[in-house]
Order: structure tokens, then C-alpha cells, then sequence
């Protein structure tokens, strides 16, 4: 993090606020954290030209829209050079339905959240993952059934406490 700007209590109350809610007005906003309006609109626009903000977007209410589901791959290459890596990440990035890929540690290399229209449209992209012949050697998957905690937002204060 060198060359960032160090945050203070007032950002940090910034950066959380704007994760309840990035449409407030920054009367609103300023209102929150105890600043007046112009003072809070420099802190935003410096949190943002640091990158601390990265964009702002609006969540969806997908059921409202269509049908969709939610598959967690566990995915294990073939090989462990750092090229087969590299090959698998470049390939799997430019799947649309994959929402995201971590590598992890323990019995598998990769654990990636893969959104669907069904599980037909699953199988068709994992076949064709395989098909690709990007290191895959085997996966499992696991339906979403019901999610019953999902947050967008991440615990700040409680992350930077411990620091």
C-alpha cells in the first residue's frame, strides 16, 4: 500500500457509508460523517483518485429479472507449472458465467462461482471449459440450493482494527 494516501477515521466512515448507499447525495454523505459539504466532496474524490473507491454500480434484483443458478466449482489442474496457471486463469477470465475464480490452498487448485441459467447451461460451460483443454483434471460442483447470507459490502472497520 505505499504511496497511498493513510486513512483516517473520517475516510474510513466515507468508505462504509458508500458501501450502504454509493447513491447518496453528498449532502447526505457529509451529513453522515460529520463534515460539511465541500470538505467531504475533496475526501471523496481524493478516495477515489487513490483507487480506494473503484466505480460504483447498481445491484440487481436478478429474481425479478430471470431464472438463474449459482454452481461452486472446485477445479484441479493436471499440472502445477506456473505456465499451466497462467493458461487456466487467462481462459477462465473470459468466461461470462464464471463470477469468480480463486486459487486456494488444500485438495484443490481452484474454487470458482459460476452463474447459469440452469444447470444444462452449467454443463455446457464446464464441457466446454474441458473441451478447451486448459489443464483441467477434474472438478466438482456443488448448486446453490438457498443463500441465505449474502452482503455486498465488506466489514472495514472490524478489517482495519486489527491492524
Amino acid at each position: 500500500m505505499e504511496g497511498l494516501i493513510k486513512l483516517d477515521r473520517i475516510d474510513i466512515s466515507i468508505l462504509v457509508e458508500l458501501q450502504k448507499d454509493g447513491r447518496m447525495t453528498n449532502v447526505s454523505l457529509a451529513d453522515a460523517v460529520g463534515l460539511s459539504s465541500s470538505p467531504c466532496l475533496q475526501r471523496v474524490k481524493r478516495l477515489e483518485s487513490a483507487g480506494y473507491i473503484s466505480g460504483y454500480r447498481a445491484h440487481l434484483n436478478l429474481a425479478k429479472i430471470t431464472d438463474s443458478v449459482t454452481v461452486f466449482t472446485e477445479i484441479t489442474l493436471s499440472d502445477h507449472k506456473r505456465e499451466d496457471f497462467a493458461k487456466f486463469e487467462s481462459n477462465i477470465r473470459l468466461v461470462d458465467e464464471v463470477l469468480e475464480c480463486h486459487l486456494v490452498s488444500g485438495g484443490y487448485d481452484y474454487l470458482v462461482r459460476f452463474m447459469t441459467c440452469s444447470i444444462q447451461h452449467y454443463q455446457e460451460v464446464i464441457e466446454g471449459l474441458l473441451d478447451k483443454n486448459i489443464g483441467i483434471s477434474k472438478y466438482f460442483s456443488y448448486i446453490v440450493i438457498k443463500s441465505p447470507v449474502l452482503k455486498d459490502g465488506v466489514p472495514l472497520r472490524r478489517l482495519l482494527r486489527h491492524h
